[in-house]
């Protein structure tokens, strides 16, 4: 078993406590994992302002717009057209299923939520335990790039391995707490793991000198 917990411990020796997702709503974080798709987050920002400059950051004013003006307030977060139909599939489920309330739409044990999720068009397992982590209340380990390059160059796990084989590596090795606090826990978690992955396990020229995880790091 890697050990992630003792990960966890020195992540948060270095930052404390992190407060991610950045949103103003849960409906917010839904859009903003959307969007956030091959892009950096900075870009996903500058679509978010421009909904909200617009005043349509809610499901039925989304639901409202014409493909090709939400295309063009998102258009900062690239592939904006693809986009715009991924995030109009979602915000159709809400409305046209849900009556318009993430309440309603969130509602349910955690592994039938995650497949409403995964049954709409363009939302895959990251975007999906996304939602369900930040937005929804729901305990849904997120990997993502920075999660599996680091458990690779740490070699916690093999080059190879897929999705649902990390998840389960992690989610083995950090279910110690439950409720609420499991929650918290995995959301500061991934939160963690995207600051180390962003300022030190870069792609290239990793830091790994000034990493929180250096002495975990395998001997050469």
């Amino acid at each position: 078993m890697p050990p992630l917990r003792q990960a966890y411990r020195l992540m948060h020796r270095a930052r404390g406590h992190l407060q991610w997702w950045p949103a103003d709503s849960p409906f917010e974080i839904c859009v903003g994992a959307i969007l956030t798709q091959n892009t950096s987050w900075k870009n996903v920002e500058l679509a978010i302002t421009n909904l909200k400059a617009a005043r349509v950051l809610t499901p039925k004013k989304i639901h409202a717009l014409t493909h090709s003006k939400l295309a063009q307030l998102i258009r900062p977060s690239g592939y904006f057209n693809i986009k715009a139909k991924r995030l109009r599939n979602f915000v159709d489920i809400v409305v046209e299923q849900h009556s318009a309330s993430l309440k309603r739409f969130f509602k349910g044990d955690t592994a039938t939520v995650r497949e409403r999720l995964l049954a709409i068009n363009g939302v895959g397992p990251e975007t999906a335990d996304s939602i369900l982590l930040y937005a929804g209340g729901h305990p849904g380990f997120v990997i993502d790039a920075y999660t599996k390059r680091i458990l690779e160059r740490h070699n916690w796990c093999g080059t190879d391995a897929d999705y649902d084989t990390l998840q389960s590596l992690c989610t083995d090795s950090l279910s110690q707490k439950s409720g609420a606090a499991r929650l918290d826990y995995w959301q500061d978690f991934h939160a963690q793991l995207v600051v180390v992955g962003n300022h030190y396990c870069k792609p290239r020229n990793p830091l790994c000198d000034e990493c929180p995880l250096k002495t975990l790091l395998p001997r050469k």
